[in-house]
Parts: C-alpha cells; sequence; structure tokens
C-alpha cells in the first residue's frame, strides 16, 4: 500500500495523483502496460511528473530516486531532492504539497535482504499491482541486476564529496541568477571605423530575440540536437562522469546546452561525480524558470569560439565579418552553411596537446567533418530542407590572425589614444567597474585622415616624415585639435601603444599624468595673451641690457640685442623680439605684471598641469598664486618656458590661440552608446561637450596671431595653396645642445603642435648635416607637412584669421625701454648691403657679438647655437647657460650656453631648408 492507501506494484514510478506521467530517461529502457504507458504530451515541456535519476531495487519492492519538478493536480510543486540509497529499509515518498507551497521531497531508495513485507505496502508513490513470486532465469536475473544497480548507487552517493542526503542536496543548490557577461567595448574613429575593441573579453551581448533562428538551430544540431525535447539532463553524461571517476579514465562531457550553462552560471569548475550532480540539479531549475530560447540566448552570449572571442556574436563577425541580428533572407546574413561552421567550432576552439581543435583555420580537417556531423544533424531534425543540405559547401572564413582579432590587442600607434579615452569615461562619470564590464560603444573624434597625416609626418617609420632617418633616440609628437570645437582630430605619441605616451605622458596603468617637457619660446604666446590684457602694445620697447635683481644677465640666445634689435642700440619693440624670440622682454614683461598673471593665461588658455624645477607636479586650475609664487616653485623664466607642460595641454592652450581666444577643452570622445541586451536598442547614456568659453579678447587675438603670421612667412613654412597660417617655434636646451624642440601654431581650421626630443631619456638632438636642432629646423618641417596633408586629404578651402586690430598702449608704463629709430628700407645695392629684422640679409654678419649668426632654417650658418655668448646663463646656470637657447633659424634665437672666449665671424647664406 502507498501512503493514499493504493496498491502499488514493486517497480512501479513515483507519481503525483493529477500528474500526466514521468519525464522519459533517454538512456534507460522503458517498459509500460497498455493502461501505463504515458500519453505523448508526457514527453513535452510543462508536463507534470518527475525526472528520474535512476532506480534500485531488491526483492520485493523498487524504489527510484527522482530529480525534477513535480506537479499536484496539473499544477508545479517545485523542487524535487535527490535521495540517498541504502541496504536494508524502504523507500518512502513524502506527501506531496499544494500547488504553489513548495516541493515533492524524495527520500530515501530503500534495498531490502529480501522479499518479506505484505505485497504492495513499500516502494514509491503510486498504483500498482501485488507482488508476484517468480522462480524463473528471468526473474533471478533481474534480482541481480538490481543488486548491483543498487551497489552502484550506494557508492556512487557515498562518494558524492559532500551530498549527505537527497533532500538537502537539491535544497542546498541555489539557481543561479543569469550571468551578466562582460563585453568588450567598442572604439570607433569619427567616421565610424573601429579602432580597437577593448575589454576583459571580446564580446557583444545581444537579444536572443533578434539572433538568427538558423544560428540558434545549428548550435542545438552540434551541441545537443534533443535540446528542445528534454527537460535540461543528459543522464548519460553524469553515469559516464561517475564511471571515469571510479575507474581514473579520461573525463569527458555530453552535457547538454542547459546544463553547459548550469556550469557556467554556477561556475561549477572542479570535475567530480559531485559537480555533475550539482550541474544537474542547477539545469533542471533552470528549464524550470526560463523558456527554452531564453536559456539558448544566454548560452550564445556566453560561450567561447576562439581566436579571443567570446560569445556568438563576435565569433560571427570575426569568422565571417557577419552579424547573427541579420535576419534571414536579407544582405549580409548568416547562411546555415556558415552557421555549422560556427557551432562547430564549439566542441573545443583551441588547439591543445592531444587535439588540433576545431578552428578551420587551424584544423581544416577536423573541422570540415566536425561540419558534417553538423549540417546531418540540422537535416534530421528538419532545421533545414533537403535541397539545402544537398548544395552545401564549406564556405570561406577570414583569416585573420588570433593578435589582431583580439580586443586586447593594440599594435598602432592610434591606439594610443585608448588611454585618453578610458580616463575621459571616468570623467564622464562611467566608472572603471563599469568600463570593464563592457558593452560601450565609443565614438571618438578622432579623423582618420588628420590621423594618418599626424604619423606619417611625425613617426620615424614613415619614409615621408622629416623624422625618417633620424636616431632611434629619437621621437616626435604631433597633435591636430579643432580649435572651433576642441576635438582632438590627429594624436601621434610614439609607434608603441604600450609605451611612453609622448603626446599626453599619460600612465596606462594608471592614467595619470607622469612627464612633461620644456616648452622654450612656445610659451610665450601665453605671456604675450598676458601682456596684451595688461594693455601692453607689441610697440613698446624693451632694455635687453638690464640685468636681473641678482646681477646676472638675461640670455638671449647668444644675440647682444644692443646691435641687433633693429639698429645699433640697447633696446627692441616687443613685436621684433617676439619674431626673433628674445627672452629679455617676457622676462621683464612676468616681472613688470606679475608672473602669476603668465601662469594664469596659460592656465585659462588650457594648461592643467607644470612641473617645478625639482619635478613637483603642480595642478594650476587647483591652485593659485599663493601657491604659484612660492620659494622653489616658478620664477619670471616661466615666461619664456623654463618649466616642464604637457605636450597634450599645450595643443589645448595653442588652439584657444588660433581659435581667437575662446578655450575648448580638449577632447577624445564625441559619443558613448550602449545597447540594451534585451532589447537590441542602442542609446546615447554621454556626449561631447563643445561650447566654448572665450578667455582672451577678439582683438587682441588678432593682434597676436599676425604676429605669429610673420614668423612662418620668415621661416620660410607657408602651407599649401595659399592657406594662412601662424606660429611660434621653441627650444630648450640640454647639456651641450638642445633637448626640446618645438613649432606650434596652425591655421584657422586646424591648430598643430607638434614637439620633437628624445625617446625616454632626454638627448642632443642634432640635425642630418651634424648642426643643433631648432624649433624652426625639423620640428617646423613636421608642422608643415603635417597641415599640407590634412588640407589635400580634406580638400579645405582657403580661410584667413581676422585682419590685425593692433590693442595696447605704446606708451605703457610697464615698459622699460624707448622708441627705438625707425627700420631702415632694405637697400637694392648689387652687394645686397642689407639686414631685414637684424637677421636677414648679408649685412646680418655684424651681429655675431653673441653667437646668432643669420637665419638658420634657410640655411644660415649657426655659430651661436649652444656655444653663442660668453652669457654664463639666466638661471645662474640653472640650465647649463641660459636655459632657452630658441631657435637658431627662423626665429634667430640660437644658443645661451657657455661659450667659448673667442669665435669666428662667419657670414649667413639662403640654402633653403638644409634642416635647421
Amino acid at each position: 500500500m502507498n501512503s493514499y492507501g493504493e496498491q502499488q506494484s514493486s517497480r512501479a514510478r513515483a507519481r503525483v495523483p493529477g500528474s500526466a506521467g514521468s519525464a522519459p530517461d533517454d538512456d534507460q529502457p522503458r517498459s509500460y502496460s497498455a493502461s501505463a504507458r504515458p500519453a505523448p504530451d508526457a514527453y513535452r515541456r510543462g508536463a507534470g511528473g518527475r525526472a528520474p535519476v535512476g532506480s534500485a531495487s531488491v526483492g520485493s519492492s523498487t524504489g527510484r530516486a527522482s530529480v525534477g519538478s513535480a506537479a499536484v493536480g496539473g499544477a508545479p510543486v517545485g523542487s524535487a531532492s535527490v535521495g540517498s540509497a541504502r541496504v536494508g529499509g524502504r523507500a518512502a515518498v513524502g506527501a506531496a504539497t499544494p500547488p504553489g507551497a513548495g516541493r515533492a521531497a524524495v527520500a530515501r531508495a530503500a534495498v531490502r535482504p529480501g522479499p518479506s513485507g505484505p505485497p504492495g505496502d513499500e516502494g514509491s508513490l503510486g498504483g500498482g499491482r501485488p507482488v508476484r513470486t517468480d522462480k524463473s532465469k528471468a526473474a533471478k536475473r533481474r534480482r541481480r541486476t538490481n543488486i548491483l544497480t543498487a551497489a552502484a548507487a550506494v557508492v556512487v552517493i557515498l562518494l558524492g564529496a559532500g551530498v549527505v542526503g537527497g533532500t538537502y542536496f537539491f535544497d542546498d543548490v541555489d539557481l543561479p541568477a543569469p550571468v551578466s557577461e562582460d563585453q568588450s567595448n567598442v572604439i570607433l574613429d569619427s567616421k565610424g571605423t573601429v579602432l580597437a575593441k577593448l575589454g576583459d573579453q571580446n564580446r557583444t551581448v545581444v537579444p536572443e530575440a533578434k539572433i538568427n533562428k538558423v544560428v540558434e538551430h545549428a548550435v542545438a544540431a552540434a551541441e545537443d540536437k534533443n535540446f528542445y525535447k528534454h527537460h535540461g539532463i543528459d543522464m548519460k553524461g553524469i553515469v559516464r562522469a561517475a564511471w571515469n571517476n571510479f575507474t581514473g579514465g579520461a573525463t569527458q562531457g555530453a552535457s547538454t546546452i542547459t546544463q553547459q550553462y548550469a556550469r557556467h552560471a554556477a561556475e561549477l569548475k572542479e570535475i567530480s561525480i559531485n559537480r555533475k550532480l550539482r550541474e544537474a540539479v542547477i539545469a533542471r531549475k533552470l528549464e524550470s524558470k526560463y523558456s527554452k530560447d531564453q536559456i539558448m540566448g544566454l548560452y550564445l552570449n556566453y560561450i567561447y569560439l576562439g581566436r579571443g572571442r567570446y560569445g556568438i556574436e563576435a565569433a560571427a563577425q570575426g569568422y565571417f565579418g557577419k552579424s547573427v541580428l541579420t535576419a534571414p533572407g536579407k544582405k549580409n546574413a548568416i547562411t546555415p552553411y556558415e552557421a555549422a561552421v560556427l557551432a562547430s567550432i564549439i566542441k573545443q576552439p583551441e588547439p591543445t596537446a592531444t587535439h588540433k581543435g576545431y578552428d578551420p583555420t587551424i584544423n581544416p580537417t577536423d573541422a570540415k567533418a566536425r561540419w558534417e556531423y553538423t549540417m546531418a544533424n540540422m537535416l534530421e531534425m528538419g532545421w533545414i530542407s533537403q535541397d539545402v543540405y544537398d548544395k552545401r559547401v564549406y564556405p570561406q572564413v577570414k583569416k585573420v590572425s588570433k593578435a589582431a582579432s583580439s580586443k586586447t590587442a593594440v599594435s598602432k600607434p592610434v591606439d594610443m589614444i585608448m588611454r585618453h579615452v578610458r580616463a575621459e569615461l571616468v570623467e564622464m562619470g562611467i566608472s572603471e567597474q563599469e568600463f570593464d564590464k563592457g558593452g560601450l560603444t565609443v565614438t571618438t573624434t578622432i579623423d582618420p585622415d588628420v590621423q594618418k597625416a599626424a604619423e606619417e609626418a611625425g613617426s620615424r617609420k614613415s619614409e615621408s616624415s622629416p623624422m625618417n632617418g633620424k636616431p632611434a633616440t629619437y621621437q616626435a609628437a604631433v597633435i591636430g585639435i579643432d580649435p572651433k570645437t576642441g576635438r582632438v582630430l590627429g594624436y601621434y605619441g610614439g609607434d608603441d601603444p604600450t609605451g611612453i605616451d609622448y603626446g599626453g605622458y599619460m600612465s596606462g596603468d594608471t592614467l595619470k599624468i607622469t612627464g612633461g617637457q620644456s616648452p622654450g619660446s612656445t610659451f610665450k604666446i601665453y605671456t604675450l595673451a598676458a601682456a596684451l590684457k595688461e594693455d601692453i602694445s607689441f610697440k613698446t620697447t624693451w632694455d635687453g641690457t638690464k640685468l636681473r635683481p641678482n646681477g646676472t644677465k638675461i640670455s638671449n640666445a647668444g644675440a647682444d640685442p644692443g646691435t641687433v634689435c633693429r639698429g645699433k642700440i640697447k633696446y627692441c619693440d616687443l613685436e621684433t623680439a617676439t619674431i626673433k624670440s628674445y627672452n629679455f622682454p617676457f622676462y621683464w614683461i612676468a616681472d613688470a605684471i606679475g608672473r602669476d598673471k603668465v601662469i594664469a593665461a596659460a592656465r585659462d588658455a588650457g594648461i592643467q598641469h607644470m612641473f617645478t624645477d625639482d619635478g613637483k607636479l603642480v595642478d594650476l586650475t587647483k591652485t593659485d598664486k599663493s601657491t604659484w609664487l612660492k620659494k622653489g616653485y616658478f620664477d619670471n623664466e616661466v615666461a619664456f618656458g623654463q618649466y616642464h607642460v604637457v605636450p597634450l595641454e599645450h595643443a589645448e592652450g595653442v588652439a584657444t590661440i588660433v581659435g581667437g581666444g575662446v578655450h575648448h577643452e580638449a577632447h577624445f570622445i564625441k559619443t558613448v552608446s550602449r545597447v540594451d541586451p534585451e532589447t537590441g536598442e542602442k542609446s546615447t547614456v554621454r556626449n561631447e561637450k563643445v561650447e566654448g568659453k572665450p578667455v582672451f579678447d577678439a582683438d587682441q587675438m588678432s593682434n597676436l596671431q599676425s604676429v605669429m603670421k610673420e614668423i612662418v612667412e620668415v621661416d620660410d613654412r607657408e602651407l599649401r595653396g595659399g592657406q594662412e597660417g601662424i606660429g611660434k617655434s621653441g627650444t630648450w636646451e640640454f647639456k651641450e645642445g638642445s633637448g626640446d624642440t618645438w613649432f606650434v601654431g596652425g591655421m584657422p581650421q586646424l591648430a598643430a603642435t607638434v614637439w620633437v626630443g628624445g625617446a625616454g631619456d632626454k638627448v642632443e638632438l642634432k640635425e642630418s648635416n651634424g648642426r643643433d636642432m631648432f624649433g624652426a629646423g625639423t620640428p617646423s618641417k613636421i608642422w608643415k607637412k603635417f597641415l599640407d596633408a590634412v588640407i589635400k586629404a580634406k580638400d579645405l578651402q582657403q580661410e584667413d584669421f581676422p585682419d590685425r586690430v593692433e590693442t595696447g598702449n605704446p606708451d605703457s608704463p610697464y615698459a622699460n625701454g624707448q622708441e627705438p629709430p625707425p627700420v631702415q628700407a632694405p637697400s637694392n645695392n648689387d652687394d645686397g648691403g642689407n639686414c631685414v629684422l637684424g637677421f636677414i640679409g648679408p649685412d646680418c654678419d655684424e651681429n655675431n657679438g653673441g653667437g646668432n649668426n643669420g637665419n638658420q632654417d634657410n640655411g644660415g650658418q649657426n655659430n651661436g647655437g649652444n656655444n653663442g655668448g660668453a652669457n654664463p646663463g639666466n638661471n645662474g646656470g640653472t640650465d647649463d647657460g641660459g636655459g632657452n637657447n630658441d631657435e637658431g633659424g627662423g626665429n634667430g634665437d640660437g644658443g645661451g650656453g657657455n661659450a667659448p672666449e673667442t669665435q669666428p665671424t662667419l657670414t649667413p647664406t639662403f640654402e633653403p631648408d638644409d634642416g635647421n
């Protein structure tokens, strides 16, 4: 008798009144009488009953231990537990729980020592026939089988590594939440081309509802063709795992798709019968909560398919350049043949010591055999027609290296921007954890034409670059910014994107600023902006002989302004001093108006960080003059670029000057979007800010731009097609030569900043002819090549800067000089006896008192350079002879270092573009 008072067979199944029957075990034979055979619906999802694990019986009764849900009156009851087996005793099933009230528990399956007891009083719940004594050989054989089966069950349960009892085990296994898979972040340029995929895993999660069904069917055909029929458990896999665990054989799989996902969701990594049982329980729970389509979607977004690709979408893109979201029949949709290739890879995506796997680019023979297996199963299950099967041809797979297809593969110079992208995402409020989770699409500001121009102009690897042929210890940085928006359109900070970022000095690990370079005379654009703001005119004059308060002389690049500045007198007007890049007016401007105003102008333009001489990094946006004027911070030499700045921030400041005094924050991100994994809809979560802030007067900027325009003309760096350009060169000493060289400026459409210095450590920079390098040499050539390439590639129409508006007071009380005599008109004598601006023309050979002889950018011999003048240095020896040894070429600033006592007089000549 069972607990309902009914008679039952010793071989009867455990049933609950109202259920249609038990779910079948595909791997165990079934014997049913006509009255006991389950109805067809009993095999379908949702039917009441139990998914049996196994049976054990001796003598008069047989008990079954089942896993799965039980239904009372057709309604789901809850979970069923896996029982343990013991010798002696009875197999009992607790009372069925009412619908929705909890679970049905299966107690222990008994193995009795003999056929004692009244018929029908033991066994599983349910009706049956009285037990009859059977002396036949078949009955004995049956009893022997039952004994062996029961013994095996006892051993399995006892060795289950932590499984104490069936009920406890089932209750103890929680159903994990669906895993929110980590995805890659896709980084695009401004035209939509993929620059990189960043993240721990190259994965794009896609909504199951939009996945092409042929892909789902192919995966089922390859991995689990009965996926849509079973209830999630593979009994053969459990038995095989147990057998191999006991016998020491090789571990094997054969789990269902649901079991595979259960293993992933619960992070079941150990290989044991315990894991198999837990996997089976979770699989049953998954099947009771989620539909087959939902489980398939979770699985397809999780699986690994080789080459660093996770999830079916990344694999489809990687192997075929297609999306699984494209509907069948549409252009570029995945074909059944391609779907079968992807599905066939799942079994073993990567080669091992014993098998090469099923990646068709690595092991085409086995990959095709596996593909044939998958295609045959698709036909068998009715997922493709006979015609499609007969026309099968193995598809062509993209042959892409693993490194190139991996989301972490970064090998192009443009990949240097990825650290800036990550830093900006944090500033936008997207945390590092959110970034690591992935799923973001970041559209950057990088224009592919401008980026190409920057790389070709700045990289030593580019045959057309002025850097080509230079020593490997030399390095350039090229940055192009739209002055109207602040967008970084081109960025070259080195050839190794995992190495030093020479454009932004941003650490790839911490995303912090790690260094910078002395900007030399290019920093004077901020000193001039501050001076113009204080109503100082370019016509003001300044005393080149005046000594510092400590009695030391101010270095002027080896040239004596008393003999070179617009006549043989000691005074020089600010405009000429700017073009020739003399230092003394800038020192006295900082002294007169306050060096804090110079620093504030640089900050307003875009320079956020500046380093003190002893290496302290000062954030100018979080400090003020109370810090800047402290001892050990910044002296008046800040006015001509002694202190290190970050090239990218300097480029932002340059863009402010080029843009007429309107500051835009330099940035690399235009938009950030995310795809909803449920709907597949893309939404924008962050946008760039392109609004500008006027920080300098527009008329004052037109005044400054006009002077900078003269520098481009003097340096013979006119741009392609007559496009107007403005520029300023700069150089800073190192030992006996130049250590940092710059050329900055641009055109109305694009601001350009170029730096050339040492790769890693500072070096003494030389041109190919052996002379010292200055800003008007190689850097200015890179600058011109970069902008000319952009003009050509973008087919830019000529755009001019605003007409000059002269501002300021020529008699400013800040100036310390007097009105110089007018400049003499150039002579047309046959001997060319003239000297324009004090350094162009044969008569300029008189100007060798300090060592600067001629326009070195255009061939004038450099007799100044780092040995020009006997001046001990503008910082009392701080920079080995004067700190700023600017230009030596078009801007005439040639040295400032410790000079020999005597030096020959050389007459300059003009040899266009000799590289100085």
